[in-house]
């Protein structure tokens, strides 16, 4: 729990340096996410990090609260409101708070304590892990609108590892049936070693089949297709098979319902 608590901590301070440069009148700027501006991406992580903290220090409370949210027909957009109201200094001093508040009450835990959410409960260690898969997905959608430069780090495995686990899920929300097969996926990471799961989906050996059922490419890319941050066709990704392509064509790193994506071609 402490190295994931950590990244999750360096990723957000990574973001909070990003915000910090963005004057105040720039605060609502449309983002990529159809009606969502900078201040609103940024109240959505402070709204799920003060009930992600909930989960772990009263989770009755927590689930009452979870009860009254899936009732009122916000969802993902809980927080939008309250945040508009509030100066961009509040915004983000409430955010800071908030990621400091959950990652205190996530560090003693045992990774395999399992805490309520929205959906099926998740172990702590993967708990947190999704809050930095979220933290850095909202980030690029903030880079994108400002134009910031962000390097990409090795914090980039955490949110490949979930969009490769995430795959069932993908078809889940689509209401698919997943194909059986596994998929293999080979990633460049930031420092230029490889990154592999189900390695043994992909034949071996240098024959046509060896690339069956692989996507391939660079880690940065993997990660932005499966938040669905930009369009598959935007990126370096090698996809190879029916099964690998059909999956691309939907995979979705984050919770809830189907994202509407990015469009081919949109930040060209």
């Amino acid at each position: 729990m402490e190295a994931i608590c950590n990244d999750l901590q360096a990723e957000t301070n990574d973001l909070v340096s990003i915000l910090r440069a963005i004057p105040s009148d720039a605060w609502d700027t449309p983002t990529p996410a159809a009606g969502w501006s900078i201040r609103d991406q940024v109240s959505h992580l402070t709204f799920f990090d003060v009930t992600g903290r909930l989960a772990a220090v009263d989770p009755e409370a927590f689930a009452a609260n979870a009860r009254q949210l899936m009732t009122s027909g916000v969802g993902t957009n809980a927080g939008l409101a309250e945040g508009r109201l509030m100066a961009s200094t509040q915004v983000l001093d409430g955010f800071v708070k908030a990621r400091a508040a959950m990652l205190d009450a996530f560090r003693p835990l045992d990774p395999k304590t399992r805490l309520p959410w929205y959906g099926p409960a998740m172990g702590a260690l993967s708990f947190a892990t999704a809050r930095l898969m979220e933290t850095w997905a909202h980030g690029q959608d903030i880079v994108d609108t400002v134009g910031a430069v962000r390097q990409p780090t090795d914090r980039l495995r955490h949110v490949a590892h979930i969009g490769v686990r995430a795959r069932q899920f993908a078809y889940f929300t689509n209401k698919r049936d997943m194909p059986a097969g596994e998929i293999a996926v080979r990633l460049r990471g930031p420092l230029g070693d490889e990154w592999t799961w189900n390695s043994d989906a992909a034949s071996a050996g240098d024959s046509p089949s060896a690339t069956d059922n692989l996507v391939s490419g660079s880690a940065i890319d993997f990660c932005l297709a499966v938040t669905q941050r930009r369009h598959v066709a935007d990126t370096d990704l090698v996809v190879n098979g029916r099964l690998a392509a059909d999956w691309m064509s939907i995979a979705q790193a984050f919770a809830g319902e189907p994202g509407s994506g990015r469009q081919p071609g949109q930040f060209s």
